[in-house]
């Protein structure tokens, strides 16, 4: 078998380490027994070290630099003992899939972020996959998992992870993986996977001592900056190039999430996420199916998203921000932080994100103390290319309680959240459990193994939110395992009220979305939202269909254009509009109309 590693800071050479099976239990670096074959430069690749030696799906090696301790390696497919351990060979080709699997498109998705280890109490991908058939019958079309990738311990959210082209064993490793997708294939379900190329996990990162992977050219929240832009950045690119194909070709994923792109720093002529989408875009038309990129970006530039001959990086979608925001303040009122620019006026906010998406197009950003953004063109920009959602991981565990809406709201204004997310122009996106209103908090929890990092971890959190007046005794330790046992759902709730009747009007607004056509069109340019500030009331038009939302705790009137109408959905009881056009609607309720 042919084994090979980038390490240009080798000096006096590379040893591959081929693992007996005492030596494999005890990890990287504890021990040399097994054999070592000396590697060899290759020629006509610089930096690359090559070594042919007898090996298996399961072989345990590792890499020795210069004499150095055998580490693993940096293009590991599989790490049994964890980010420090040996890498294990894996042959892809002994997976046998069962389901033939054409792919799933974007457009019309509806997808549904999940966390592998708090999705169930075992915290696997097996126990995972035995959970997807509610997903499908819900309406879900596609499941978005956060990162898998290896980082510390056994439960963290994964965004620590190293080793870029492995599965985090306490997970179930590679095979589980695919067992997943299997699985959700044979359901119907597409599967996109959150990818993380800014940054990598403190513990278990040996990438510097083979190579500039990082660079102080630019420094970022997580210190220097991966290398997109400085010498040896090639191979770097590379790098993270073959870890997105290998996801999308060896696990058949159908798409992945790239976690905060505006953190890469890149000033190449051709930027990496350009690369990027070429690269995947040529995997789909090899394939044969569709495969697509969802950007997390906190530029609200449309560049982002548009195709490559317009000009732009041709990433296939991005979160959206600015919808979430608009909606968070209009339904609870908060105005800390960057929620202050969209409190002034929620609901005008909301209806400009509803059909230009960003709500900061250039103009000024108090939290940022400038102006930020870049208008959308609807001519040159398909809604279905931002994503829309009431809550995700970032907004629930980036709390200091990691509250969700549900702790807080009543069952109605869940309920017109779910008919914004779900009827609005963007591709809907929901957070495990928001189907039935979990009341389960979604904390912030880590399982480092160095006690120093742990404790680091422990005041950080406690200090950022003691900053904004919180008693830091209040946070969440992240280090106990109650808090991520906490984190995990209580699926008996979705058998009770108000929780079933929740889970109820998700599953019939997200039927209409799928039956709908004009729920499928993709021109922001036709919806049309009207609104009053003080009666905290929206409507708008997505074609035939009216949608209209009354997040008052009084009733409402709402003149709607066109007459009476039909109504297809609603929350509480309600009357079609009289001769007058006026719809009543009662408190914190909502109502789907069609015709009129």
């Amino acid at each position: 078998m042919q084994f090979e590693v980038w390490a240009p800071q080798a000096r006096d050479g590379v040893a591959l380490h081929l693992a007996d099976a005492a030596d494999a239990a005890d990890g990287a670096g504890a021990g040399r027994a097994g054999t070592e074959h000396v590697m060899t430069r290759d020629p006509a690749r610089d930096g690359w070290w090559a070594a042919e030696a007898p090996a298996a799906h399961g072989t345990r090696y590792g890499f020795a630099l210069d004499d150095g301790p055998v580490l693993p390696d940096p293009r590991s497919r599989r790490q049994p003992d964890g980010p420090d351990g040996l890498s294990a060979v894996v042959d892809q080709d002994t997976y046998a899939w069962s389901s033939p699997w054409r792919g799933r498109p974007l457009p019309g998705a509806v997808l549904y972020e999940l966390h592998v280890g708090t999705f169930t109490g075992e915290g696997t991908l097996d126990a995972a996959a035995a959970r997807l058939a509610p997903l499908a019958a819900l309406g879900i079309t596609h499941v978005e998992l956060m990162p898998v990738c290896p980082f510390p311990g056994t439960h963290g959210w994964g965004y620590e992870g190293v080793s870029l082209w492995a599965v985090h064993e306490p997970y179930g490793g590679p095979e589980a993986l695919k067992r997943f997708v299997d699985a959700a294939h044979a359901l119907g379900l597409g599967v996109v996977l959150d990818v993380v190329h800014n940054h990598l996990g403190p513990s278990g990162n040996y990438l510097p001592l083979f190579g500039p992977y990082f660079t102080d050219t630019h420094h970022t929240p997580w210190g220097s900056a991966v290398n997109l832009d400085a010498p040896g950045s090639d191979e770097v690119r590379a790098y993270l190039l073959g870890s997105a194909l290998a996801w999308l070709r060896d696990y058949r994923l159908d798409g992945l999430r790239l976690d905060a792109v505006h953190a890469l720093a890149d000033t190449r002529a051709l930027p990496f996420l350009e690369e990027l989408s070429t690269a995947v875009d040529a995997l789909s038309a090899e394939l044969a199916r569709p495969l697509f990129l969802i950007a997390e970006s906190d530029l609200n530039d449309p560049r982002t998203t548009t195709p490559r001959p317009g000009g732009g990086l041709g990433l296939h979608a991005q979160w959206n921000d600015d919808f979430h925001h608009a909606l968070h303040t209009a339904l609870t009122g908060e105005s800390q932080g960057y929620y202050a620019d969209f409190a002034a006026r929620p609901m005008a906010a909301l209806a400009k994100t509803l059909s230009r998406a960003f709500f900061h197009d250039g103009t000024y950003s108090s939290f940022r103390a400038r102006t930020h953004g870049r208008p959308v063109d609807p001519a040159r920009t398909s809604a279905h290319r931002f994503l829309g959602y009431a809550q995700t991981h970032d907004q629930i565990g980036n709390r200091a309680l990691g509250d969700r809406l549900s702790a807080t709201l009543s069952p109605g204004l869940l309920a017109c959240a779910a008919a914004l997310v779900l009827t609005g122009p963007f591709t809907p996106m929901l957070f495990m459990g928001e189907e039935w209103g979990a009341r389960t908090p979604w904390q912030f929890f880590t399982d480092h193994q160095d006690p120093e990092l742990a404790e680091a971890v422990r005041n950080g959190r406690r200090r950022e939110f003691a900053a904004h007046g919180w008693d830091a005794e209040s946070i969440p330790d992240p280090q106990d395992p109650a808090t991520r046992d906490r984190s995990c759902l209580d699926r008996a709730e979705a058998a009770r009220e108000p929780h079933a009747r929740l889970l109820a009007w998700h599953r019939d607004l997200i039927a209409l979305r799928h039956s709908h056509p004009d729920l499928a069109d993709p021109d922001l340019a036709t919806v049309k939202a009207a609104y009053d500030e003080g009666a905290r009331w929206l409507a708008y038009r997505r074609g035939d269909l009216r949608i209209a939302l009354n997040l008052s705790d009084r009733p409402a009137e709402i003149p709607l254009a066109g007459g009476t109408g039909q109504v297809l959905l609603a929350w509480d009881p309600v009357e079609p509009p009289g001769a007058d056009g006026v719809l009543r609607l009662p408190p914190e309720s909502c109502a789907v109309l069609a015709g009129g």
